[in-house]
């Protein structure tokens, strides 16, 4: 998209909303299996393969308005930036890091829903997500909704600062190389499925630790938690290296195909809005 042809605040809400709801739903199985890899209660016991659409409300709710969230911010950010256009990488990143803490607000309570869900946590109890919401409301307060909070921004701005310098840059080498702009919807998909896979897998570890944060069923008002050091530390020693790359493939694939399509819809969507 050429930077005289920028989407509206309300045409980057609406086209992020549509792109977050389309790639969730599509690969919510992988996630399903991302996650009980990286349960502590181990893959078998967390689901296995079973039940993989377990937790799907909770993303019903929260995909549109986390993904609206984060685009609408982030475009924001890239106009009012006072950077030269040689620090566009900088521009990028900082506009992506400050999308993803946006983001943070509305995505983190329905992830917790969903990773509870998903590794059966609750038991028969929590079945549904309406359920596992109802339980943590019940167990923890308000505040039960942003256990990991921390380490999912923690997790995000690295894997943003990563993946859309790159996906800006790569659509700037396509458009360059095809000498046209803006790039169609399937082209900006190709590059946003090379940056989100790269992404992906360097920032494994993080989404590792998130996962354990959130699955921690322990009341932090009477019993102090571990620090994110901690965690790390015993997982790392406990069961090994590999351990803190659990789920790395089907995240990674994940990630790459849903980059894709998140993307890819976000720029067909914003092309639809803009009558581009």
């Amino acid at each position: 998209m050429s930077t005289d042809s920028r989407p509206s605040f309300l045409q980057s809400l609406l086209a992020g909303g549509m792109a977050g709801t389309s790639v969730d739903l599509l690969f919510f199985p992988i996630d399903t299996i991302k996650t009980r890899l990286q349960s502590a209660q181990g893959f078998r016991a967390a689901g296995g393969l079973s039940g993989v659409y377990k937790g799907v409300g909770s993303v019903v709710v929260g995909s549109a308005p986390g993904a609206a969230a984060f685009f609408s911010t982030y475009e924001m950010m890239k106009k009012t930036l006072p950077l030269p256009e040689n620090l566009a990488p900088v521009t990028h990143m900082i506009s992506a890091s400050v999308g993803e803490v946006a983001a943070c607000l509305v995505r983190v309570p329905t992830e917790v829903i969903k990773t509870r869900t998903q590794t059966s946590s609750y038991g028969a109890l929590g079945g549904s997500s309406l359920a596992a919401a109802r339980l943590v409301l019940a167990n923890d307060g308000i505040r039960g909704f942003y256990r990991g909070f921390g380490i999912t921004v923690m997790r995000e701005i690295p894997f943003t600062s990563l993946q859309f310098p790159l996906y800006e840059f790569l659509k700037l080498q396509l458009s360059r190389k095809l000498r046209r702009k803006p790039l169609y919807a399937h082209e900006a998909a190709m590059c946003g499925s090379i940056a989100g896979g790269v992404a992906a897998a360097l920032t494994t570890p993080l989404d590792v630790l998130k996962t354990r944060v959130m699955l921690d069923l322990r009341n932090p008002s009477k019993e102090q938690l571990p620090s994110l050091w901690t965690r790390f530390r015993t997982i790392y020693t406990t069961e090994g290296p590999k351990a803190l790359f659990s789920g790395v493939v089907p995240r990674t694939l994940w990630i790459s195909a849903g980059g894709a399509v998140f993307l890819g819809v976000y720029e067909w969507a914003v092309h639809g809005l803009m009558g581009v």
